[in-house]
């Protein structure tokens, strides 16, 4: 074969490759949708089936890998920036475990003010989303787009068509960027008014997202009953909601214990595998961290001291079949006499808990005394931290706990964290109310 000849075959073998790479530099993962033989809807990243055990939350990355995360959910393009003390961003500390990520780009609301029918923050927001999918595209961590959160309209009226078809137009820009990962939009629940006008007014979607809790199981048969036919992701399941929880007379939600909130995780990730109809690719079960929303413990399956609560156990369980090697303590419940009811100002009580750890270990208790929030706000927007009340209690870190109730009249709850000093924790709350 002469020198040309050999020139010629090069060329054409490297043609080959490019196309069959469909564009993906090197590094970068091709990640696409398919079918296998039993019908069933599989996520392929680089050619082989990739089912998403994830969290939604960027914290503790090591501690997600240890117990078995293998992708985790973002919201905003910002997280992705963000940089640790050693100047590593997320995507890149999440390369290094081999974790991917579910790239959550926020599209705005229009419930804090954004109007889709001015031409002038549409181009604006467009134009956004497509600098920050060609800035990250390329990374190998990049899982799937996450277009927009919870940013649905009423169903029926005219701004929600607007919102589904402007969902559309923002699809198709990320996939002119980046054909090489899919586009999922993330709803309120398996609503049948918002599938409905999805499947007439946003085509371009891949992937739907269903954020859900109670009754979360059971999204697949639900999609499939009202004719979805493309694939979906959980992409947020915890405890129950605190819009779903029982309340006082005086309308305080009633927060499970860390234990039953496991129950709730545990339930719904079994039931949604058994039953996915050939349609869930995983899920990120929320929130890997914590946050105040109505509490400061109601969805966090970390404490801020990054301590990790029994929902983690729970989906240890459900990923692999077995306990972790060391769980978190069993709250059996919390005495309190007025607990649920109301007392009077300065009057004393004493609160003490029964508590159990699994492995024997010893356990340290953190007793707090906070107001009831009382800014709560919509679709998990930022909640200010209600005042504390560390004058009202004695002996605070022991399992009995003098209680004397606030001065001021009103609504009040009384925390409990208890530590097994290993990295493990559990906690619960009562409502009471001071007349």
């Amino acid at each position: 074969m002469s020198d040309w000849s050999h020139v010629k075959l090069a060329i054409s073998i490297f043609l080959v490759i490019s196309v069959l790479s469909n564009n993906t530099k090197a590094g970068s993962s091709h990640v696409s949708l398919a079918k296998n033989s039993h019908g069933v809807w599989e996520l392929l990243r680089d050619g082989k089936p990739y089912l998403i055990q994830g969290v939604g939350g960027s914290g503790s990355l090591e501690l997600a890998k240890e117990v078995g995360v293998n992708s985790i959910r973002t919201w905003g393009i910002e997280q992705l920036e963000a940089k640790d003390s050693q100047g590593r961003t997320l995507l890149n500390r999440a390369e290094e475990l081999g974790l991917t990520l579910c790239v959550g780009i926020w599209v705005k609301h229009e419930r804090h003010g954004f109007k889709y029918d001015d031409a002038k923050f549409i181009q604006q927001q467009r134009e956004e989303i497509r600098a920050a999918v060609h800035k990250h595209k390329d990374h190998p961590s990049v899982l799937v787009w996450g277009l927009g959160n919870e940013m649905e309209s009423y169903v029926g009226t005219e701004d929600a068509v607007r919102v589904w078809k402007e969902l559309n137009e923002l699809a198709k820009i990320i996939k002119e960027e980046d054909p090489n990962h899919p586009v999922m939009t993330v709803i309120a629940g398996a609503d049948a008014g918002k599938i409905k006008e999805i499947m007439k007014h946003y085509p371009s979607i891949d992937i739907l997202g269903i954020n859900a809790y109670l009754g979360a199981g059971g999204a697949g048969g639900t999609l499939k009953g009202l004719g979805w036919t493309k694939p979906f992701i959980m992409t947020e399941y915890g405890p129950v909601g605190h819009w779903q929880a029982p309340k006082t007379e005086w309308g305080a939600s009633l927060e499970p214990t860390g234990n039953e909130k496991a129950a709730n995780y545990f339930a719904t990730l079994s039931t949604l595998m058994e039953n996915k109809e050939g349609l869930c690719l995983g899920s990120y079960a929320f929130l890997w961290g914590n946050k105040q929303e109505t509490t400061s413990t109601w969805y966090g399956m970390l404490l801020s001291t990054g301590e990790k609560l029994p929902p983690v156990d729970a989906l240890v369980r459900g990923w692999t079949g077995k306990w972790p090697s060391n769980r978190c303590p069993k709250l059996e419940s919390i005495d309190f006499p007025i607990a649920m009811k109301k007392g009077k100002p300065g009057e004393k009580v004493n609160a003490s808990a029964r508590v159990k750890d699994p492995d024997g270990d010893a356990l340290q208790y953190e007793w707090t005394i906070m107001a009831e929030s009382k800014d709560l706000r919509g679709g998990g927007d930022a909640e200010s931290i209600p005042d504390s009340f560390p004058q009202s209690l004695q002996d605070a870190k022991q399992r009995e706990c003098p209680v004397t109730l606030p001065k001021e009249r009103g609504a009040y709850r009384l925390f409990l964290v208890v530590r097994d000093g290993k990295g493990a924790a559990t906690t619960g709350n009562v409502p009471f109310f001071v007349e």
